[in-house]
């Protein structure tokens, strides 16, 4: 086990929602070569079976007994919950004024209501244990915006929101809540995007880094953030954008 990043006497279970791709699965997989028990949760559970060292966990976030059994279904596998990163997530592109509503409502429902509760299925753990870390996904779109995209912006700045209002409710049960923003990240979710030549020179373009971001890139902070490192770091929104979120 990385001792540098976890500074824990003892493996720490994890679970990471969304990981059968993405950001969710390059965490997933990096905590568990670490040496933590990882249980991943996912609709594609085959997928997140794949991973080595990660025990796969069947959650449908647009149903909410499956959260319950998937939180319980956790901490069978892995043991009571230390880290919870909620981490699944979906975009919808429309334009504002025909944007249909059965989208925005299963944006809202996976990007904000399902981190909501599945920190909800987990907090008794972590309340009876007096000590958890929950980590969000946020995003760049929690801070900016751009068109097309407006029910994803809503739910992403309720999820900084909801990262700042956790924290101080939860501090008294020594419970650290943050959230990582990602900026433009090569992911399945991005694939229309990054196949789009000229959105891709553009992102380029505007990030001072030069590049779109590499899904194991989010791993470190979130090692940071789950680890007692972390342990007075709390309400934080942490951007990796390669300096997108600060350039003119």
């Amino acid at each position: 086990m990385n001792t540098i990043y976890s500074n824990s006497p003892r493996p720490l279970s994890i679970l990471v929602t969304g990981a059968s791709s993405g950001i969710g699965a390059h965490t997933a997989a990096r905590l568990a070569a670490d040496g933590h028990r990882v249980a991943g949760a996912a609709r594609r559970v085959a997928e997140v079976a794949a991973l080595p060292g990660v025990a796969p966990v069947h959650l449908d976030l647009e149903a909410d007994q499956s959260i319950e059994a998937a939180a319980l279904e956790a901490a069978e596998a892995i043991g009571p919950i230390d880290v919870l990163i909620n981490n699944a997530g979906i975009q919808r592109r429309h334009a504002l004024v025909d944007f249909p509503q059965h989208d925005w409502d299963a944006i809202i429902a996976t990007n904000l209501t399902a981190p909501y509760l599945v920190s909800q299925a987990v907090l008794p753990q972590m309340i009876e244990a007096k000590r958890g870390k929950i980590i969000h996904i946020a995003s760049l779109m929690s801070e900016l915006a751009r068109p097309s995209v407006v029910p994803y912006i809503a739910a992403k700045g309720g999820i900084r929101q909801l990262t700042r209002g956790m924290a101080v409710e939860l501090a008294p049960h020594n419970i650290q809540v943050n959230a990582i923003a990602p900026g433009y990240f090569a992911t399945e979710m991005n694939r229309a995007l990054l196949d789009d030549a000229k959105f891709t020179a553009w992102v380029k373009a505007r990030t001072p880094a030069g590049r779109w971001g590499e899904p194991e890139e989010i791993s470190g902070l979130a090692i940071f953030l789950a680890s007692s490192a972390a342990n007075y770091v709390t309400g934080q929104i942490v951007m990796i954008d390669g300096g997108m979120s600060v350039a003119l």
